[in-house]
């Protein structure tokens, strides 16, 4: 026991602790060096504003930005915004970032999305609005033909053209609705006895 206490006083543990405590300094300073330098660290670039740019605008800024990009494919169309032109982006601009960061675009599509026409045939004009309205339509104008369904739905149109329910039309498209006025087809209306 009394070997290990001189030890412990001894002028060579000292010394080794010194070296070992100088040497974990050294390291710990070099490593923290190498971070420096190889994250940027304090080397920051303004995120540039690329709203209304295209496609091919947009690359370019970012190339020149030394920043990277990735295109997020989950917007619906945005009437107000050029076709396949940038209409949201991650971070926003005017953020400071680290060069080579990665900025999510999301591109404003060609149009609107195509949705499904529903089964409206014979449903009543009201409630055939309400259906067409769920998934995205709108009634231009009802015209009627003679048939015995009063405001019964019998034909759709779309630009002049029938169309059946599975059909697919942009969304927002507008439809005319061809509804029967309740009169037998090939006869007029007959007034009751009573009248």
């Amino acid at each position: 026991m009394r070997d290990f206490l001189n030890f412990l006083r001894s002028k060579t543990l000292l010394i080794n602790l010194g070296l070992a405590l100088v040497a974990l300094v050294l390291v710990s300073w070099l490593a923290l060096q190498w971070l420096k330098g190889s994250t940027n660290h304090g080397e920051l670039v303004k995120v540039p504003d690329l709203s209304r740019m295209s496609v091919i605008e947009m690359r370019d800024v970012i190339e020149n930005a030394n920043l990277r990009y990735e295109v997020v494919d989950s917007a619906n169309y945005d009437p107000e915004y050029p076709r396949f032109s940038i209409i949201e982006q991650n971070p926003p601009a005017g953020n400071d970032v680290k060069e080579n960061r990665k900025i999510y675009v999301t591109v404003n599509p060609s149009g609107y999305k195509k949705v499904t026409v529903p089964n409206i045939v014979q449903v009543t004009q009201r409630n055939a609005a309400s259906m067409l309205r769920a998934v995205g339509l709108d009634v231009q104008r009802v015209t009627y033909i003679n048939e015995l369904g009063k405001d019964m739905v019998y034909y759709i149109k779309f630009k002049g053209k029938n169309i059946n329910p599975g059909d697919k039309l942009p969304k927002t498209s507008k439809v005319e609705l061809v509804c029967g006025n309740g009169t037998i087809p090939g006869q007029a209306r007959v007034k009751s006895d009573s009248q």
